[in-house]
């Protein structure tokens, strides 16, 4: 009997591309997925929930995670750490579960060099360029010159897309989120993933 292996699927875009909305739609469609909570020393906007959005700690316990190996990768973002914790994935891939984990390209490839095989890249992108840059002006909470790093940082981000697996266009939500299922519905039957003894 064949029995499907967990994947764990990770997702990166630019800024402004609308991840966290695929990816929150992707979880309405597949409530049987496991979202992979990020780590962070960064302060909990007003709407956030610890737990939810991110895991909230103080610098002293990140540093204490990173020491005792607690996490699977770690960058320092815009002065402020973030990382991917380990125990959470490990005990949903146990049970058979996959993952999904919003990452960018450093942590994209520490988990792929981690799970090999088990991992599989997504890169989201934008209608254009264009557009992208105008949902990074609407949010209003940067000056020029922030506005301006981002913009920037972006243009790397999107230069990255080519070490990724597969490819999806942001230009409908849903359409996104199903693209980005079927990927995942692919990975689990990998025939190569898979062990299948002929009687």
């Amino acid at each position: 009997m064949i029995k499907y292996k967990p994947t764990i699927l990770i997702i990166s875009a630019a800024s402004g591309t609308g991840k966290t909305t695929v990816i929150s739609r992707v979880l309405e469609l597949e409530p049987n997925l496991f979202y992979s909570v990020s780590a962070t020393t960064r302060k909990k906007r007003s709407y956030e929930i610890h737990g939810k959005d991110y895991l909230f700690i103080d610098r002293d316990t990140f540093r204490e995670w990173i020491e005792s190996g607690k996490l699977l990768e770690w960058a320092e973002v815009y002065g402020e750490f973030y990382g991917t914790p380990r125990e959470p994935i490990e005990e949903a891939l146990a049970i058979g579960k996959s993952v999904i984990a919003d990452l960018d390209v450093h942590g994209m490839k520490k988990l792929k060099e981690f799970y090999g095989e088990d991992a599989v890249s997504v890169f989201l992108f934008p209608p254009d360029f264009e557009t992208l840059v105008e949902r990074l002006k609407a949010r209003g909470t940067e000056t020029k010159e922030q506005l301006e790093e981002r913009i920037n940082k972006a243009k790397e981000e999107l230069s990255n897309a080519p070490l990724y697996d597969y490819w999806v266009l942001n230009d409908s939500i849903d359409e996104a989120a199903h693209r980005i299922i079927n990927i995942l519905k692919s990975a689990e039957c990998k025939s190569k993933r898979l062990n299948f003894k002929i009687p």
